[in-house]
């Protein structure tokens, strides 16, 4: 039943997609702001209801899905945001809009944008068009919490001087999660404290316990009409629905976002057992809240919080509970100061096991874990939950309170960040296989509940691959390579048996976001991965974006580029200039640079015609990866080269662009793929149907990024190229047609 409920809302979700056909038109669309908008440097994204909606050109109606997915950007990244106008929940607008189908990157150990949209009911995606004139029609009353919401982030902003400390309360408070800069988030994840700075579990379990103790309290205490409370309603329900009643207010005025959804209908399952006094065991209580939870999102089995979440839980049901009795020096009533530390040498004994039992999934999916998280919570939960947290609240009653707030995490900052920065502060291993990360879980399961200590060992043994984990290389002589799915750009990962080259970085996709830190940092995390060399072909952003965040992480990389002396990438990184002749061997495989000459340097050549060209070649095989030269360059080389320039392998040059890919070119090299790497609709057109028609004609066989994702190619399996689309296939994933 859950698998035929699960496939029904998925095929009626299906039927709300966007029609192809709609695509990149330019429509008119009437509707309301819906959430409180996320604001970013280059602009802001928001939800948007569509009440009707028709083509700009001829004025004819058109069916859009209910909800869209909207951004509304300044004009280049070097604008201010408030040159935009100010949108709020619930206003209704006109707007001039592009949309498309939900379109995300797909790349091993990548994030699944295109799940995230679909959990969220987005089913279409586009960008305002500020040059026609959007147009506010009204404020409504509908949305008021998203209005609240967006009042108090703007308020605490107000309060606070300091963006960076506002950001942090707002997450806390409203689950504005996009207020914390990358930076914070990163230092939280190296500390172990990112499940901290948001609306999680247990903030919501801990205010819905508060709420219910004083509901409760109110209920005993209260007289109505002469007669107390308790005798129509016993206190102790009147306290379970208060609580449940307040996790869900709280929950609905974070965000309501997937973990909040979660704890309510956990609170919610053992909120119904308590009321009819069903003394379940707490692992059928434990299950039953796992298949609620199920029903309610089936989803939420992709979500690592869900796995996290749950196990937690199970270890804690697994620990005996704390007795005072142990704590009891002489008569009776144990000491203050005894109780204390009992209660203290029990917390400690439960982040230990918690950190313990988490370790192996946190690996599996994160492929990290904090060394010094265990103690870093000690020390974190108590702080945020019982002093940031309930600072933040009391402020929107007085808001100097939230500057007390800020001062509080401010000083919490000054404890993360030295801490962060310590070379062993993070345990890092490859992505493990699924079954080896559950047989590591039912290991630490062993060390924690069997008193026997041969079961411990096995439990260790069981616990040991993950942990040390490495993802599998390519043999001597074979070269292996990764085109990422990068949007708009180019960036190819190349491996040997012993090295690792990455091949341009990508674009940047704003201010404070690019393919370095979305997509490469997290692929090479995947595979435990080191860069040894970066080649950056040119000074063109969609080849460097990524560039400062994958040094970052990977500084003793050398750096080869074209890019000169008067850019400003130069000052910030050390590099070596690409020159035609330059070659070096790893591994069995060979690397030579074929362009630019020496002397082109000399002459006033654009960025593009001065591109890095890298040839590859191991086993026979030659892979050619040309960056964006075009078609003077591409004759250039024929004549200085002629047969030598054939490959097997080619990386299009320029996206596919028609001043690239020359007839005489493609005849040279007769490469038997030709890979595309393009952002899905981009604004250039790439590929131009008539390039990919001079390849098609060829009988060379094309692959393109955006329906492809991630394209995989190796020296021993040439004949091949793997989409990583083809090998992950979700049904909300986007499909060509």
């Amino acid at each position: 039943m859950a698998f035929a409920l699960t496939g029904w809302r998925a095929v009626s979700f299906h039927q709300q997609s966007l029609a192809p056909a709609i695509e990149g038109v330019d429509l008119w669309v009437t509707g309301v702001v819906t959430e409180m908008p996320q604001s970013r440097v280059d602009g802001v994204r928001f939800a948007f209801k569509v009440e009707h909606a028709r083509r700009q050109n001829d004025g004819q109606a058109v069916t859009l899905p209910d909800t869209l997915g909207l951004g509304w950007y300044t004009h280049g990244f070097g604008n201010e945001p408030q040159s935009l106008p100010l949108v709020r929940a619930g206003e209704r607008w006109r707007l001039p809009v592009r949309l498309k189908r939900p379109h995300g990157l797909v790349n091993p150990g990548g994030f699944d944008a295109e799940l995230w949209s679909w959990s969220q009911g987005v089913r279409a995606t586009g960008h305002v068009r500020e040059s026609l004139a959007p147009e506010r029609l009204d404020s409504t009353w509908r949305y008021p919490v998203e209005q609240w919401r967006q009042s108090t982030r703007d308020a605490i902003h107000f309060a606070l001087n300091q963006a960076r400390w506002a950001g942090q309360i707002a997450a806390l408070l409203i689950g504005d999660q996009g207020s914390i800069n990358s930076k914070d988030w990163e230092v939280f994840r190296l500390t172990g404290i990112a499940h901290l700075m948001s609306i999680s579990g247990l903030h919501i379990t801990l205010w819905a316990w508060i709420a219910s103790r004083a509901v409760s309290l109110v209920w005993r205490h209260s007289d109505g009409f002469g007669r107390s409370w308790c005798l129509s309603y016993p206190a102790v329900h009147a306290g379970l629905w208060g609580g449940l009643c307040f996790a869900g207010m709280y929950a609905v005025f974070s965000g309501w976002g997937v973990p909040a959804q979660r704890t309510v209908c956990m609170l919610a399952v053992a909120s119904v057992l308590q009321w009819r006094a069903c003394r379940w065991p707490v692992w059928e209580r434990w299950s039953l809240a796992a298949a609620a939870v199920s029903v309610w999102d089936p989803w939420a089995l992709y979500q690592p919080g869900f796995w996290l979440s749950f196990l937690a839980v199970g270890v804690l049901f697994l620990m005996p509970p704390w007795s005072r009795a142990e704590t009891a020096v002489s008569g009776d009533k144990p000491l203050l100061w005894h109780t204390f530390i009992a209660q203290a040498k029990q917390l400690w004994r439960e982040q230990w096991w918690l950190t313990l039992a988490l370790t192996p999934l946190t690996l599996w999916l994160f492929q990290q874990v904090s060394l010094i998280g265990l103690v870093v919570n000690l020390f974190a939960i108590p702080w945020v939950t019982l002093l940031v947290t309930p600072l933040a609240f009391a402020g929107m009653l007085w808001s100097p309170l939230w500057q007390v707030s800020g001062a509080a995490l401010q000083a919490m900052m000054a404890v993360l960040e030295p801490l962060s920065s310590l070379s062993w502060a993070v345990w890092r291993a490859a992505a493990a296989p699924w079954g080896w990360a559950l047989l590591a879980t039912a290991g630490v399961g062993l060390i924690i509940n069997q008193p026997r200590w041969w079961l411990r060992m096995v439990g260790v043994s069981l616990a040991l691959p993950v942990l040390f984990w490495q993802a599998p290389r390519p043999a001597t002589g074979v070269v292996q390579l990764m085109f990422a799915d990068i949007g708009q750009g180019n960036a190819v990962w190349v491996r040997t048996a012993q090295h690792s080259l990455m091949f341009d970085t990508g674009p940047r996709f704003g201010v404070d976001n690019d393919a370095g830190q979305r997509v490469l940092l997290p692929l090479l995390q995947h595979m435990n991965e080191r860069v040894d060399m970066l080649v950056l072909s040119h000074q063109d952003s969609d080849h460097t974006g990524g560039a400062l965040s994958l040094m970052a992480q990977h500084a003793k990389a050398s750096v080869w580029s074209s890019i000169t002396q008067a850019h400003w990438l130069s000052h910030r990184l050390s590099m070596q200039r690409c020159e035609a002749g330059q070659a070096w061997a790893w591994d069995g495989v060979s690397f030579d640079f074929i362009h630019p000459l020496a002397s082109d340097y000399d002459k006033p050549f654009s960025p593009n015609a001065r591109s890095c060209v890298l040839r590859i070649r191991a086993q026979g095989q030659t892979v050619l990866l040309t960056a964006d030269i075009e078609a003077l360059q591409e004759q250039a080389l024929l004549q200085r080269m002629g047969d030598a320039l054939r490959a097997d392998v080619l990386l299009v040059p320029h996206h596919g662009s028609k001043t690239s890919s020359s007839e005489g070119f493609i005849d040279a090299v007769k490469p038997r793929w030709a890979l595309f790497q393009h952002g899905y609709r981009n604004r250039y057109g790439h590929p131009a149907p008539v390039v990919v028609q001079r390849y098609l004609q060829r009988g060379i066989r094309v692959l393109y990024s955006p329906t492809c994702g991630a394209m995989h190619w190796r020296s021993d399996q040439p004949d091949a190229v793997w989409c990583e689309r083809a090998w992950d296939k979700r049904y909300w994933r986007f499909e060509e047609g």
